[in-house]
């Protein structure tokens, strides 16, 4: 089980490395409202296909994905332990404001399983 959302955990930081381009000024980040519409115009109507939320959903959805990429930067220096108990701990957060959302237990699933694909689509298209 630990395995399983330690990996889920993993996903959802590669989708947002998939969503976020770097800006065209070079390595700065974006400004997270900006990431925000961009993952509106972009993530959104695949997200409520895939997951058959209502638009309102996918709002909440998308900014609390958003609010939680802050927390994963600088991971990379983090020991494969670390890393993943941050992960995880990243996870349960998201998980708990999916249902205050509220979503149910199968839509958050729906809501990880997307970010599972966009992540092996990302992979594939890098291979």
């Amino acid at each position: 089980m630990k395995k399983v959302l330690a990996l889920v955990a993993l996903v959802l930081i590669a989708s947002f490395s998939t969503i976020m381009a770097q800006p065209p000024g070079g390595g700065q980040q974006m400004d997270p409202a900006k990431m925000l519409e961009m993952m509106k115009q972009r993530v959104k109507p695949q997200l409520i296909e895939k997951t058959k939320l209502t638009d309102a959903e996918a709002d909440k959805v998308l900014e609390i994905q958003v609010s939680s990429q802050g927390a994963m930067r600088g991971m990379r220096e983090l020991s494969d332990e670390e890393r993943m108990a941050k992960m995880k701990n990243i996870r349960e957060e998201n998980n708990k404001k999916f249902k205050a959302i509220p979503l149910t237990d199968d839509q958050i699933k729906a809501v990880n399983d997307f970010y599972d694909e966009m992540r092996k689509n990302r992979m594939q298209r890098n291979n």
